[in-house]
């Protein structure tokens, strides 16, 4: 079958939407009909060459959609089921998984981010038959989708497809670095150093279990004031950010600082916004290689911590649909967390839109 997808063809070129040919779910996956995809940074370290992947890929990595055809054996999933996409699946058999951290499962990891499935082949061709990889084995800047069926997670069918395809990624990162990482409980005190998708849901994620205050540094205008809007006490400009968090935390610093932006100096200033005996988490995902000059010896006597968070330390089956479950109940205003939406054919746009910090998080609808 043919679909259209966004296409990065070489680092640094353009996105770009052309036809492509999608073989049939093989077994063990699912073709899925895309019906909203988040427009997330991750996937730009792929056209700047950040991340290495192999080219031409399709982008996408945050989406829902339908179920329209399964391959054989898979019985997870069944035509007409509507499903948030999670990239990390796991095996639930190998030392990380029985250990409680199935995000960091290597099983599956390596076919995916080498942008094929799980037999080392991908699904997508271009009209003269070269292949086309999958970024993180999803794909999902695309009309249709083939996905290991693994990667599904049913969600009721009153969770808008935005908000479905948000949890896939950005709120789960975001609010699982809260609940699942960091385990902040209610009254303690946050510092959420970046405002996009991620930081946002990690605002979200902070109000959900009673923390106070809540604090959030970001250099956009607009997205301060999103913050504001979705429970935080406060928000400043990077600028002399530390000091506005001392401020109002008694000198002292607060006791959980959110790294959400992915860049050494935001780090830093993240790491000097936690009080002596505070955590710093590195939620933001930074270029690889990136590195961080830290003073060992005031984490010793301040008992500073730096912990990193992937994918909020989340079981993908249990959680994405435990945070969609939350939006329904009214415990979670993931849908304020989509400020602008974009047709396929305007994916340059909403890129240059990201870059430039407007807005909290967009969604590609089709």
């Amino acid at each position: 079958m043919r679909t259209r997808a966004a296409v990065v063809h070489e680092v640094g070129g353009p996105i770009v939407v052309e036809e492509l040919e999608l073989s049939p779910p093989r077994a063990g996956e699912a073709l899925v009909r895309i019906l909203a995809a988040g427009v997330c940074h991750s996937d730009w370290h792929l056209v700047t060459g950040a991340t290495k992947h192999p080219l031409p890929a399709v982008l996408g990595h945050e989406g829902a959609g339908v179920v329209e055809a399964v391959g054989e054996g898979v019985t997870s999933v069944q035509e007409g089921d509507r499903v948030a996409l999670n990239w990390a699946p796991y095996c639930g058999d190998c030392g990380l998984c029985r250990k409680g951290s199935p995000a960091l499962c290597r099983t599956f990891v390596g076919p995916l981010w080498d942008g094929v499935m799980l037999d080392g082949t991908p699904r997508l061709h271009t009209l003269s038959g070269d292949p086309v990889y999958h970024y993180c084995g999803l794909a999902c800047f695309s009309e249709r989708a083939v996905v290991p069926a693994s990667c599904c997670v049913k969600v009721p069918d009153d969770v808008p497809s935005e908000v479905a395809a948000i949890v896939g990624c950005a709120v789960t990162t975001g609010v699982g670095a809260v609940l699942n990482t960091a385990g902040v409980g209610a009254g303690e005190s946050v510092a959420v150093f970046g405002a996009g998708g991620v930081g946002l849901s990690t605002v979200l994620g902070a109000r959900l279990v009673g923390a106070s205050p809540i604090l959030v540094v970001d250099p956009a205008p607009d997205r301060r004031r999103k913050a504001l809007e979705l429970g935080a006490s406060a928000a400043f400009p990077p600028e002399g950010a530390v000091d506005g968090v001392l401020e109002l935390t008694d000198g002292l610093g607060v006791d959980w600082s959110f790294e959400c932006v992915g860049h050494a100096d935001v780090q830093r200033a993240a790491l000097g916004a936690a009080r002596p005996g505070g955590r710093c988490v590195l939620v933001g995902l930074a270029p690889m290689g990136t590195s961080l000059e830290l003073d060992t010896a005031q984490l010793v006597r301040e008992e500073k911590a730096v912990l990193g968070s992937y994918y909020g330390s989340c079981d993908p089956a249990r959680d994405l649909l435990r945070y969609a479950e939350l939006f329904r109940e009214g415990k979670l205003a993931l849908d304020g967390l989509v400020t602008r939406r974009w047709q396929l054919d305007q994916i340059a746009e909403a890129y240059a839109s990201l870059l430039a910090g407007e807005g909290a998080r967009g969604v590609v609808v089709f």
